[in-house]
């Protein structure tokens, strides 16, 4: 009798996935030690691979590895026509200086390239690119549309916004990989202006046409009706939410910098428990079923808890030792890598265990 099948594992909730890539985007706005940050790409490029489905945005990943690296070539090419406020010693090249009037002092064109100033905007352009690949790696894991589900009624309308943008990234990747399948198996240019323009238009056209279908299909489901709701409970929940959200806004600016960490962390929790709050109220507008509706599994609570551990270990690194997590560029010194933060890192491989993508099943 031959074996049966083994019953592949159920995907994770969304929510989890989009917990984790941006636990360790906040991980890496909290660095410029190029050694983790490298190490992050690296987690989660590895993760990405691993748990990955065959799906239409499951390809997005390399255009975000991409967008990371042009960010960082942008920002390098900045620092050398524009030049840097970090002093240096170490002078690469000197190019020619444009003057410039006295209402623009503080810019220059042109003038002396140091090495300091380089590796400065490095490990900067380095940051900005890891916390993009970490939303690709979002993009590339999480189901869009099941997503779309998990959000609560009173953000439906905001949900289907921000999910049908995250959706066309994906989607235009996709049409342009076929496009320009299709233009190498006809003997015709993919590459340059001329390749461009050729697999622009129809991918273009195909965006216009996805997009009157979708505006369609919301139609024909209704969508836009709402129910009545008392005034009284319409304005508590508009003050709840905007409350909440700048409580929410205030207390991660305080995260974020070194004199707002007193106050960050309560301003945080009130505004996120006043948010909920008034998500929860302003749900009775919009009364919505789910069919079969994403559970949070012990797999998707500790996969969203990994990506928060690395935050967390790298949020109290940065208050403890700064300096191994900023490494210092005048003098200019070799960066070194702190071992429990490396540490805290590693424990974002764990849904690569946890949630492994089925492999197909054999002729």
């Amino acid at each position: 009798m031959p074996r049966s099948a083994p019953v592949p594992s159920a995907p994770l909730h969304p929510g989890a996935w989009w917990l984790w890539s941006l636990s360790l985007g906040i991980a890496a706005t909290r660095t410029t030690n190029p050694l983790l940050l490298a190490l992050l790409l690296v987690v989660s490029a590895y993760v990405v691979a691993t748990c990955r489905r065959a799906t239409p945005w499951s390809h997005s990943y390399a255009a975000f590895l991409k967008l990371g690296l042009a960010v960082l070539l942008v920002r390098l090419l900045f620092t050398i026509v524009l030049g840097s406020p970090v002093p240096g010693s170490h002078v690469l090249v000197t190019l020619p200086e444009l003057p410039l009037p006295d209402w623009a002092q503080g810019i220059r064109l042109g003038g002396r390239v140091t090495t300091e100033s380089l590796v400065f905007a490095l490990y900067d352009g380095l940051r900005l690119a890891t916390l993009l690949v970490c939303v690709g790696a979002a993009n590339a894991l999480a189901n869009p549309h099941r997503l779309l589900k998990s959000l609560p009624g009173a953000l439906y309308e905001l949900g289907v916004a921000v999910v049908v943008a995250l959706t066309f990234a994906p989607h235009l990747v996709a049409d342009v990989q076929r496009l320009r399948a299709a233009r190498r198996l006809r003997g015709r240019p993919d590459t340059g202006l001329r390749g461009l323009l050729q697999v622009g238009l129809p991918v273009l056209e195909g965006a216009l046409e996805r997009s009157v279908a979708l505006a369609a299909a919301m139609d024909a489901r209704g969508y836009g009706r709402t129910a009545e709701v008392p005034p009284a409970v319409r304005r508590t929940t508009t003050a709840l939410t905007l409350g909440g959200l700048l409580g929410v806004c205030a207390g991660t600016y305080g995260l974020l910098t070194a004199e707002g960490g007193t106050y960050g962390v309560p301003v945080l929790l009130t505004g996120l428990a006043a948010a909920l709050a008034g998500l929860r109220l302003g749900g009775r507008r919009t009364p919505r079923t789910r069919y079969r509706p994403d559970r949070w599994t012990a797999r998707s609570l500790l996969v969203a808890a990994s990506g928060a551990a690395v935050a967390a270990v790298m949020l109290l690194a940065g208050a403890t030792d700064p300096g191994a997590l900023h490494p210092g560029v005048v003098p200019l010194v070799a960066p070194a890598l702190p071992l429990r933060p490396a540490v805290a890192v590693l424990l974002g491989l764990l849904p690569a265990f946890l949630a492994p993508a089925p492999k197909e099943p054999s002729p």
